[in-house]
């Protein structure tokens, strides 16, 4: 019937006549997957040996580097294996456990981006309150609500998918798996998967995405309350690094989400390239950001070198 219920694989996508340029393409992926680990781990290690660190702000900041490390390392690997070695074939076990770790992962992102803009909402609006509302203990909890979030609300984007029957045609649209990626291939109605799916990003990454700009309307209205130019810009420059990593989070997953709705005509090479921006460009961009930002971390940064 042209069917299987339970496919033994999938086929990673390729580029149809770059082939020959695979070995190129991976060391241009490797040099960024090296990058964002070695950013990240070294946010990581200063800001756990550096005591003028150890407030909220950086704890989420430590928070973000290990999600990154997490989520480049659950797919650049594969990705590199594939160009290198042509191994195109996933297992379809592996590529529910990929889709569900690159899915859960992106939201416990998107928590901790909406924790941290709390975080600097408490700071610029209630700045003598903030050590009594921001606890470490507090800090710790946001973090552990922020996993959970995650885990529950994509644990069953998986578990949708393992009944369905696929077709013979397997090969995906990505180099690694994502939820709308495969679903497509079932042969089958996906209705359920496809609302569940709706529902999860609209109340996670949807929800957090308002309440990050709520929260920075409400900044902007403390911020012009001040007397001068200078004192408002001051405040407001606290926020820069925040702000550039949320929209090297969001506008990735925007594009990707528009390119796998209204793109299927598009060549091969427009989503492999999404989908790469979407998994590399926070992990490399975040350390780099907050590095330049934050004089604590140039200090240490310079001192390690």
């Amino acid at each position: 019937n042209g069917s299987d219920p339970s496919p033994p694989f999938f086929i990673l996508a390729s580029i149809p006549g770059l082939e020959a340029a695979h070995f190129w393409m991976a060391i241009c992926l490797c040099s960024l997957y090296i990058v964002a680990v070695t950013g990240n781990c070294a946010v990581l290690f200063i800001v756990k040996t550096e005591p003028s660190l150890h407030a909220p702000m950086y704890f989420f900041l430590c928070m973000l580097a290990a999600i990154d490390l997490a989520l480049s390392t659950s797919t650049v690997p594969r990705v590199l294996s594939f160009y290198w070695f042509n191994t195109r074939e996933i297992s379809f076990g592996a590529c529910l456990v990929q889709m569900f770790l690159i899915h859960s992962l992106s939201a416990i992102e998107s928590s901790v981006l909406l924790a941290m803009a709390v975080d600097r909402y408490v700071a610029i609006c209630h700045p003598l309150r903030h050590a009594a509302i921001l606890t470490n203990a507090v800090t710790a909890k946001i973090g552990l609500v922020a996993m959970a979030r995650g885990v529950l609300f994509f644990l069953p984007l998986p578990l949708l998918l393992l009944p369905l029957p696929f077709c013979k045609s397997r090969e995906l649209s990505h180099s690694f798996c994502l939820h709308q990626d495969v679903m497509n291939l079932a042969c089958t109605n996906t209705t359920p998967s496809v609302v569940y799916g709706l529902i999860a990003i609209l109340l996670v990454m949807g929800l957090d995405s308002i309440l990050i700009c709520l929260s920075y309307i409400l900044i902007l209205k403390a911020v012009l309350r001040l007397a001068s130019w200078k004192e408002r810009l001051k405040v407001f420059s606290t926020c820069i690094a925040h702000i550039c990593v949320v929209l090297a989070f969001y506008v990735p997953l925007i594009g990707l989400s528009v390119v796998h709705r209204f793109g299927k005509d598009l060549a091969p090479l427009v989503h492999i390239t999404m989908g790469n921006i979407y998994i590399l460009v926070p992990t490399v961009l975040n350390p780099i950001i907050y590095g330049v930002r934050t004089k604590q971390i140039q200090r240490r940064i310079l001192n390690l070198i």
